[in-house]
Formats: structure tokens, C-alpha cells, sequence
């Protein structure tokens, strides 16, 4: 009879190891080094109803499958105190990654960040976006109608980070170019542009070795409307 050990099972060992040079060790060589594990689950969700949400239980079928462009997640990357944000976007397909500036952390900053952003994107690779109940999308209408091709929204259960995996790795990413405990606020566009077009032209196991930058230039190159940046 086989045995499967589950992600959080390893985790978990490493996690239980007594203070020592090997247990920092062994942290340190994690991907994103956290010095403790979250739970994957944390009770009940406090942090206030955002209007007209649509659960992820009524996302299309096809977003889970990866097989067609154009499903988004996104999140904020707080800065210090939570004082300051950068916006982040991931194209489930290709993993390509957008970082949009932020002029802070409330709904408004949110929104506008994330329509010019979005508004770069091709309409037929920009079919619905995946987030968690953080109250700084609270204009998800807003943003939906501001673009000419509406997006639809989609949002996560409560603290169910895994049904946006795509876009919590990729944080833990960015935090090698954008750490905790510093002021996000100073990163120009251009900037967040140049940290983004590394992890985009950076070998994927998951896309054969392609980049995301190479794997979004394929569905570019097949959409049906011409294409800008």
C-alpha cells in the first residue's frame, strides 16, 4: 500500500525542529524563509462584508484547469505599518506577473492601480479576476465598469489563501525585491516595472522551461485582436 506525504506534513516537520543552526538552516533554503508556518485555515472571516461579492464557488470550471488565458489573481503587498501597497496580478496560464503602483492601501488606490494596469491588457486575456475578502477591494464594481471590457470578480472563501496559490507564491517571490518593513511608496512605476520583467523572464519548471514572459507572447501572438503593452 502507498503512502503520500502531504506538502503540510513536510512543512510541519521542518517547522517542529528545535532552535538550532540546522532548523535555520533548513528554513533559510524555504522559498520564501518564513521564520514560522501560518495555519492554512484561521476561523471565521472579521474583517467586514465587501457588497455584491461573488463567491469562487461560481467561477467557471475553466479557470481551474489552467487550459485558457486570461484568469487573473491579485493581492496587495503591504509595506511598513501597512502604510504603503503594490499591487500584484497573475495570470494563472502563463504565471505572467504585473505590479501596479499604489497611491495607498484603501478601495480607491486599489481600484485605480489596478484598472490602468488592466487596461494594458488585451480584453479577450483579461476574463476574471480572483481575490481574497480584503476590504481594499471594495470598488470591485467600480473596477469591472470602468473597463470596456468588463472583468468579472471573483472572491476567495475566507483565509483560504491555497485557491490563490498562483498569486501567494509569486508574493513570496516579490519579497526578495520588495522586503517587509519598508516603504513601498517610493517605488515609481518604472520601478515595480523592472521587478516585475524579472520574475517574467525568469525559467519555469511548470511551463517547460519557458518563461512567463514566452508564454504570454504565444497567447498573445493567438488572440484575436490586435495586441498592445
Amino acid at each position: 500500500m502507498s503512502k503520500h506525504l502531504s506538502t503540510e506534513t513536510i512543512y510541519a516537520g521542518l517547522y517542529v525542529l528545535p532552535r538550532g543552526a540546522l532548523r535555520s538552516e533548513l528554513l533559510a533554503a524555504l522559498r520564501q524563509a518564513r521564520k514560522t508556518r501560518r495555519p492554512r485555515a484561521r476561523g471565521t472571516d472579521r474583517r467586514g462584508q465587501i457588497p455584491n461579492m461573488t463567491p469562487i464557488v461560481e467561477r467557471p470550471a475553466e479557470v481551474t484547469t489552467r487550459t485558457v488565458p486570461g484568469h487573473w489573481e491579485g493581492d496587495l503587498i503591504k509595506g511598513a505599518q501597512n502604510g504603503s501597497a503594490v499591487g500584484t496580478l497573475v495570470e494563472r496560464t502563463t504565471r505572467l506577473v504585473i505590479l501596479a503602483r499604489m497611491e495607498g492601501t484603501d478601495a480607491t488606490s486599489a481600484r485605480t492601480g489596478f484598472i490602468k494596469k488592466l487596461r494594458q491588457v488585451p480584453a479577450p486575456l483579461r476574463k476574471t479576476l480572483t481575490y481574497d475578502r480584503g476590504k481594499e477591494m471594495a470598488e470591485h464594481e467600480r473596477l469591472a465598469e470602468r473597463l470596456s471590457i468588463r472583468i468579472r470578480v471573483f472572491f476567495a472563501d475566507p483565509y483560504s489563501p491555497w485557491q490563490r496559490g498562483t498569486n501567494e507564491n509569486t508574493n513570496g517571490l516579490l519579497r526578495q525585491y520588495l522586503p517587509k518593513g519598508t516603504d513601498l511608496s517610493g517605488y515609481t512605476q518604472r520601478e515595480l516595472n523592472a521587478i516585475a520583467h524579472r520574475l517574467n523572464t525568469r525559467p519555469r519548471k511548470c511551463l517547460d522551461i519557458a518563461t512567463p514572459l514566452e508564454a504570454y507572447a504565444q497567447v498573445r501572438l493567438h488572440s484575436p485582436v490586435a495586441l498592445g503593452t
